[in-house]
C-alpha cells in the first residue's frame, strides 16, 4: 500500500509555539540537530483521540534533553497542552504523535552553545508498526551484528537521535536477511532488546523474563506490561540474559509504544510460541490503553 510522504503531507504542525502548515515546517539544511545529532524526541500514541501516558513522555523528553545539556524553551505543561491541541486540530483518533527538540543553525561545528533551541510537534493517524498478520502469528528476528554501546560511553537513558543510528543500521540487516526486526546484545554480549522495543521471555513455568534495562530504555509500555503481568500473578524477572538461554523459553514478546505487545516466534535459530500468557496480556494492555475494563 503505497504511503503519503512525511513531507507531502497536509494539515499543522506545532512548532516554536506556533500552528504553521504542514509543508512549511521547515528547517535549514545546516544545522546541528541535523549534523551532531542534537536532536531528543519521544513517540506517543493517541488511543480514541487521548495520549496514552502523555506526561510520563513528556517527562522523558525534558530528561533526554537535560542530559543532552539543552535548555527546553518551554515547561513541561505548555508541551502537554500542545501535544493535546495537536492532536484535536488534526483530528487524530488512533495514531502517533512525535514531540522533537533540536539545536538550530547558529554555530556549525562540535560547539553549540549559542545555537537557539527549536521545538516541534507533529502527529497523524497511524495503525500497527508491525504487520497485522506478522503480529498474530509471531514476528522473525535475526541477531543483530551491533551491539548497544557501553553506558558510560553514550547517554544510554535518553531517547537521543543519535543513538537510533545503529537501529537502522540493524533493521536493515534483519530486513536484507528476511526478517522482520533484529534483536540487539549490549556491550557484554547479553541480550539487551529490538531495535525500538525492549523485549520478554516466557518460560515453561510462566514466568517473564525480561533484561535489566542497564545500557537501553526502560521503556514506559514495559513498565506498564511488568505492571499488567504482575497483577495476574505472573512473576516478572529483571536480569542478565544471555543468548544461549533462548533455548529454553518458550515464549517471547516485544513491548513499546510503536510495537506495543508484540509476539516473536523465531530469534535466529531459537523458536518461540504465541501462547495465551502473551495473548492475554496483549488483550489487557489493549484494555488498558482504550479505558476498557480488564482484569488486570
Amino acid at each position: 500500500m503505497e504511503t503519503i510522504p512525511y513531507d507531502k503531507r497536509s494539515g499543522k504542525i506545532w512548532f516554536n509555539g506556533k500552528t504553521v502548515e504542514w509543508q512549511k515546517a521547515n528547517i535549514h539544511v545546516l544545522n546541528h540537530g541535523l549534523h551532531y545529532a542534537s536532536c531528543v524526541f519521544e513517540g506517543e500514541r493517541v488511543y480514541d483521540g487521548e495520549i496514552f501516558k502523555l506526561e510520563e513522555h513528556t517527562a522523558r523528553l525534558f530528561y533526554s534533553a537535560k542530559r543532552m545539556g539543552i535548555e527546553v524553551p518551554y515547561s513541561e505543561k505548555e508541551i502537554n497542552k500542545a501535544c493535546k491541541e495537536i492532536v484535536n486540530i488534526q483530528n487524530v483518533q488512533n495514531g502517533y504523535v512525535r514531540p522533537l527538540i533540536w539545536r538550530g543553525s547558529e554555530m556549525m561545528a562540535i560547539s553549540a552553545q549559542k545555537n537557539k533551541i527549536h521545538v516541534a510537534i507533529a502527529t497523524w493517524e497511524w495503525g500497527s508498526y508491525f504487520d497485522p498478520k506478522l503480529k498474530l502469528n509471531g514476528i522473525k528476528l535475526n541477531i543483530s551484528s551491533w551491539r548497544r554501546p557501553a553506558p558510560n560511553t553514550i547517554p544510554w537513558d535518553t531517547k537521543a537521535a543519535g543513538l537510533y543510528m545503529i537501529c537502522t543500521l540493524s533493521k536493515h540487516e534483519a530486513e536484507a536477511k528476511g526478517f522482520t526486526d533484529s534483536l540487539m546484545l549490549d556491550h557484554e554480549g547479553n541480550v539487551a532488546e529490538a531495535t525500538g522495543a525492549n523485549v520478554f521471555f516466557k518460560n515453561k513455568a510462566d514466568e517473564l523474563h525480561t533484561p535489566i534495562p542497564d545500557s537501553f530504555l526502560d521503556g514506559i509500555t514495559r513498565r506498564e506490561v511488568i505492571n499488567i503481568a504482575k497483577k495476574k500473578g505472573l512473576k516478572v524477572i529483571e536480569r542478565k540474559i544471555v543468548p544461549k538461554e533462548m533455548a529454553e523459553f518458550v515464549g517471547c514478546f516485544l513491548t513499546g509504544t510503536a510495537a506495543e505487545v508484540t509476539p516473536v516466534s523465531q530469534i535466529n535459530e531459537y523458536q518461540f510460541k504465541v501462547c495465551e500468557t502473551i495473548t492475554e496480556l496483549n488483550e489487557a494492555y489493549q484494555n488498558l490503553v482504550r479505558k476498557k475494563d480488564s482484569a488486570a
